[in-house]
């Protein structure tokens, strides 16, 4: 970077950001389209079909927070150029993948990848823009690209595979990355926090593998929730995990700062972004399939329905900037969760005679206030955390989105497919009861956000 312009330097660290995080959700969502097709070519099951669709949020999951705190100690755009690599490698292991272990390992792949490239977005962010309407800007943009990403992942993929194959999106996908991985090392500007924390390697371990012991859990229960293995993975997902909280209070360099749960602001972010993933996130997960199955609509088609909800979510996180400053973050992630359930329920009540435009007013309000959510959600994560530590909070707010997300897309799933011979009234009830528990989970977290908006 040869460039001292301060707005030079803005501009673009705020581009490359915005587009690392894209392209992470352009990923993250690709499967959503073309779950079917894909499934065939792999010789997938039911099992197989869940793998496929959650197997990018436990590499997520399990390694957002981790690169959160290796990015504010060792350096924001040397994670994100070593973030773009691994989604680019990853990517191209998923479009030569000849079965559904080598896919679904593939997609974790992508999912540490990526959550080097969020991680560490956030943190390039509040390192260039100074708080105040700059960095308000700056997060709605970011927002944005979050809505952008989820609204191209299937359009791109349900054009390839109707033009060519799912695989080749994958290709273009690895290009993107690898062209993003050479340009961020050119021209984002190196930072790091003033005051290293320090390595949490037991941390970060034991983290990793709760996680995914717990997504592992949670999807192979499925199959039977009383069955042996999902059972064993709850319970080793639980022993890590508590193993974790112990180490975090007694670690000097901890990676997550347990104290932070005391902190309303903090809590408030945290949760919003946990019950976004189970809810909004975990239902649009499933409604390419749903189209297809209960009204025949063509993966084309229901991405392009799809579009309703994250176009419009990509137009309103743009606009979110012009929202008060009187109007706090905290309550902005309130109105957009209860605003997003109730764009839920207008989803509510399909029968087998409904056709595409019945969802399309709940999807338009659901995609209103899912920006107004993704907008507030970037600006919090690293309001919430203290100066310097951006990276962890970023880590800490997206690795609860993607947990969020898998545990939504699992009960959803359980909830959506029905028992023996499936029928249109069958799946039809299921998507019904699958709304249900998504529009819970939204009003149960704008809920605990009001609570805690009345502590701050």
């Amino acid at each position: 970077m040869t460039t001292t312009d301060p707005s030079t330097v803005q501009r673009r660290s705020l581009v490359i950001a915005s587009l690392g995080t894209l392209l992470t959700l352009v990923a993250f969502t690709a499967p959503l389209a073309t779950i079917n097709p894909t499934a065939t070519t792999l010789g997938s099951d039911a099992a197989g079909k869940t793998w496929i669709l959650s197997s990018m949020s436990i590499g997520l999951g399990a390694a957002l927070l981790t690169a959160g705190t290796v990015a504010d100690d060792f350096g924001r755009r040397r994670t994100f150029a070593i973030g773009a690599a691994v989604l680019a490698a990853g990517s191209v292991a998923c479009a030569v993948a000849p079965n559904t272990l080598i896919f679904v390992i593939a997609r974790i792949a992508q999912g540490i990848g990526g959550a080097a490239l969020v991680a560490s977005s956030l943190g390039i962010i509040a390192h260039t823009h100074p708080v105040g309407p700059l960095r308000a800007r700056a997060s709605g943009i970011w927002g944005a690209s979050v809505g952008a990403g989820i609204a191209l992942g299937p359009l791109i993929a349900a054009g390839f595979d109707h033009i060519a194959t799912w695989r080749d999106a994958y290709i273009v996908l690895a290009v993107a990355a690898a062209v993003l991985a050479y340009v961020s090392h050119r021209v984002v500007v190196e930072s790091r926090a003033d005051v290293p924390r320090g390595l949490d390697p037991t941390g970060a371990v034991l983290l990793g593998l709760g996680i995914s012991a717990l997504l592992a859990a949670l999807i192979e229960g499925r199959q039977g929730w009383a069955e042996p293995l999902p059972i064993g993975l709850f319970v080793v997902a639980t022993i890590l995990l508590s193993m974790f909280v112990v180490v975090e209070f007694r670690s000097s360099t901890a990676m997550l700062d347990l104290t932070l749960f005391a902190h309303p602001p903090f809590v408030a972010a945290t949760v919003a972004a946990l019950m976004t993933g189970a809810g909004i996130i975990a239902l649009m997960s499933y409604v390419s399939g749903f189209l297809g199955n209960a009204y025949g609509i063509q993966a084309l088609k229901a991405a392009l329905l799809m579009f309703a909800w994250s176009g419009t979510s990509v137009v309103t996180a743009l606009l979110a900037r012009k929202i008060p400053p009187s109007i706090s973050g905290v309550t902005q992630l309130a109105i957009g969760l209860l605003g997003v359930a109730v764009g839920q329920l207008f989803l509510l009540g399909l029968s087998e005679d409904s056709t595409w435009s019945r969802l399309l007013p709940g999807l338009l309000i659901a995609g209103v206030s899912s920006g107004v959510l993704n907008a507030a959600l970037g600006r919090e994560a690293v309001a919430s955390v203290p100066a310097g530590r951006a990276g962890m909070g970023s880590g800490a707010n997206n690795t609860a989105r993607y947990v969020g997300s898998a545990v939504g897309v699992t009960v959803v799933a359980v909830l959506a497919v029905p028992t023996g011979t499936p029928s249109v009234a069958g799946i039809v009830e299921g998507w019904n009861s699958a709304v249900l528990f998504t529009t819970a989970a939204s009003i149960v977290g704008a809920l605990v956000v009001l609570a805690c908006r009345r502590r701050v």
